[in-house]
């Protein structure tokens, strides 16, 4: 009974989808999840459920996730829901453990060989071996070239072929990259090294050579979960296949409008064919967004709703279920500086309004565009963090405080409570809790520490249980000693703190992340889209991405371009993924002196009762959906026909030269009660305003039409 209720419980907190996700018989489930709507709840609840009814064992799952973060997260939440021993790793992870514990068998007692932490340092060596310099920007684009060629099961002999037909843009000619692919794999033997591909194919190796390893991995994984499906490479995917064994009891979830890692050889077409695959698949949609307000719903829904191809296929469309929110904005800039000053000084406004850095994100492109804004948020005293730029716990300043904080486990009066301990022993690399330093790399090592702290603080609130006996255990205050436990625990899973400061970030890094206010920034053409995306599969990766980087808002979008690169410069079009919009004109000041610039405010017009965009003319007129419902006075409507007839008459003129049917229906449902009111409805502009306005406010407010115009009272208009 107490197992039952459990489970009673983890379906009480889901929507109707996710309840049919989490209860869908055992076997392939396929889960379509739109960004925010619940995905990682309900796969865990799937788990769960499953686990406490008794269907299956926790130990017998193996979860797999993108990253060591998201992994950790679905660990802690099954933990919360009292199913613990689940095993949740990445595809990377997973493979690791697998290859480590099965190599004195598979290797007949050789040393495994030594895992490569980046392919940078021996692509550099295998450039010169056949005759290349490559400096390391060159080394790093050769070493993307071997993954994904890795990734994608192509053999140096393979790649020119391979990387034509892929249309890959190489850094440099196909053949000389072929040469290093193959003098890469020479060295790498030759020092009894391996890469993460290599580990990946080891494991596959591993399983389909040998039937006792086979066997004992099978026996001890039954059920698979596959997060980010959308996604998965072909490598990663024969790994999947190898450790099913012909197998089906697997659930993945994915987005294919999320679909924008192809570049390293990820592909959506196992999410795509998932059905056809297994043709007994339960197929769940999750639609339901609870991250972003409507508006932010609704311009996703806009940017995605003209995307073409096979992810198009399996598009959904979302459903913002929290309150309205602000509208998103466009801006338009003369000029990059312009627009960089312009977005530093807003981060600087929403900091200054309550809105922590934290949940501030600046996202672009290409990392190239970070220096800018890198340069105008230190001027603006905004502190900022650069994702991905370098892993939080390979910070020289976070290993050095990991280092005193340890020494500092001798020192400290093991009472001292864990917060104040840790500003104590943080002391010895020169940290102090007081003002920080100003922007720039300063304030970035200032920030990183003091997540230390914020961490310590969080850490502090959960007591320790220490066991006393078979049933009974006492709670005791966590110490610095469990503290750098903890640090080592998050070091070895890259489950890192966050920092205070505004995210500087790609909108491939952003995937996955959300925060409370988001700039898109740089949207011209040539940058987003970028110039190398040159065929309609490439192309439509690149509104894919948009699309990635809007639904990142919970509640406040910016987004903005700058009419030309430096001041002066050739004039260049806004991103062709936005969709229409109103604009109107705009001033800015700039180091004290005003300044006329092309920059126009521009704002999504959505529907007043569900929030969602609206695009067609007639629907922006009346400030709703077609299909949301309408709250029209119809007597209102009757007088406002018969008084535009009569006017008609009088100039002869058709009637919807006075007002159209759209317009008239506007007025009778929102009925504006002053001229900013009426002249915000669509169609009607200042000359309307000036002709009709006192006329259409006086009905409005309930005079007879008799009353405002008397038969024959008009004149024909010039």
């Amino acid at each position: 009974m107490v197992v039952h209720s459990a489970a009673e419980r983890v379906l009480a907190a889901l929507d109707p989808e996710q309840r049919s996700a989490v209860t869908a018989p055992a076997g392939p489930v396929c889960i379509l999840a739109g960004a925010g709507t619940g995905k990682t709840r309900a796969v865990t609840a799937r788990i769960a459920h499953r686990a406490l009814t008794g269907e299956i064992s926790a130990r017998h799952v193996l979860a797999v996730t993108f990253t060591a973060r998201a992994a950790a997260e679905m660990r802690a939440r099954l933990a919360v829901l009292g199913v613990p021993g689940v095993q949740a790793r990445t595809f990377h992870a997973a493979a690791l453990r697998q290859v480590r514990y099965f190599a004195p068998r598979l290797l007949e007692g050789r040393a495994m060989p030594e895992l490569l932490d980046s392919k940078v340092r021996v692509v550099t060596l295998a450039a010169a071996k056949v005759g290349l310099r490559a400096d390391r920007a060159a080394a790093r684009d050769l070493a993307g070239e071997i993954e994904w060629a890795k990734s994608s099961l192509v053999e140096p002999a393979e790649y020119v072929v391979a990387a034509a037909k892929a249309l890959r843009e190489t850094p440099f000619e196909p053949a000389k990259v072929a040469e290093v692919f193959a003098a890469y794999e020479r060295l790498k033997r030759g020092n009894g090294v391996i890469d993460f591909e290599d580990m990946l194919r080891a494991a596959v190796w591993g399983i389909e050579e040998h039937a006792d390893v086979a066997e004992q991995v099978r026996g001890q994984y039954r059920h698979f979960v596959v997060d980010e499906y959308q996604d998965v490479n072909p490598l990663q995917q024969r790994l999947l296949d190898a450790w099913l064994g012909g197998r089906d009891d697997l659930t993945v979830v994915g987005d294919a409008s999320q679909t924008i890692y192809s570049f390293t050889g990820a592909t959506s077409s196992y999410l795509v064919d998932f059905p056809r695959r297994y043709r007994t698949a339960t197929v769940v949609r999750l639609v339901r967004d609870y991250r972003s307000t409507p508006q932010v719903v609704g311009l996703a829904n806009a940017v995605i709703s003209q995307a073409r191809g096979v992810e198009a296929r399996l598009r959904l469309e979302l459903h913002g279920q929290r309150p309205p929110g602000p509208e998103p904005e466009l801006r338009i800039f003369t000029d990059e500086p312009a627009e960089a000053n312009a977005v530093a000084a807003r981060c600087r406004a929403l900091i200054d309004g309550g809105t922590p850095a934290r949940e501030i994100a600046l996202l672009f492109r290409t990392n190239a565009q970070s220096e800018a804004y890198e340069k105008a948020l230190t001027e603006a005293r905004v502190p900022y963090v650069v994702q991905g730029a370098e892993r939080f716990f390979e910070r020289p300043e976070v290993r050095q405080a990991m280092v005193a904080l340890r020494a500092a486990t001798r020192s400290i009066p093991g009472e001292t409570p864990l917060p104040a301990a840790v500003v104590e022993g943080l002391a010895a690399v020169g940290w102090a809790p007081d003002a920080p330093p100003p922007g720039g790399a300063a304030r970035e090592r200032w920030e990183a520490l003091a997540a230390l702290v914020q961490l310590a603080e969080e850490y502090a609130a959960t007591p320790s249980v220490v066991p006393i006996g078979e049933a009974a255990a006492i709670e005791r205050p966590v110490t610095l000693a469990d503290f750098n436990e903890e640090l080592a625990r998050r070091a070895a899973q890259q489950h890192v703190p966050t920092v205070e400061g505004v995210t500087l970030a790609s909108l491939h890094s952003a995937k996955g992340l959300e925060w409370n206010a988001v700039f898109l920034v740089g949207l011209a053409e040539g940058t987003l889209p970028t110039t190398y995306a040159k065929t309609p599969e490439q192309v439509e990766e690149e509104r894919r991405l948009l699309y990635v980087g809007i639904t990142r808002a919970r509640e406040w979008l910016w987004l903005s371009y700058a009419a030309a690169r430096s001041p002066g410069g050739r004039a260049r079009r806004p991103c062709r993924f936005l969709p229409r919009l109103d604009r109107s004109g705009g001033t800015e000041r700039a180091g004290g002196a005003a300044r006329r610039t092309e920059r126009r405010r521009t704002q999504v017009v959505s529907c007043r009762i569900c929030g969602a965009t609206l695009l067609a003319g007639a629907d922006r007129k009346l400030g709703r959906c077609p299909t949301c419902p309408s709250d029209l006075d119809e007597e209102l409507y009757e007088r406002l026909r018969e008084w535009r007839q009569r006017v008609a008459e009088a100039q002869r003129v058709p009637a919807y030269v006075v007002f159209t049917d759209a317009t008239l229906t506007a007025l009778a449902e929102r009925k504006p009660g002053r001229g900013e009111e009426l002249i915000a409805i669509a169609g009607i502009g200042p000359r309307k305003l000036g002709l009709y306005g006192d006329t259409v406010l006086a009905l409005v407010a309930g005079a007879a039409v008799d009353d405002v115009c008397p038969q024959k009272s008009f004149e024909s208009d010039p």
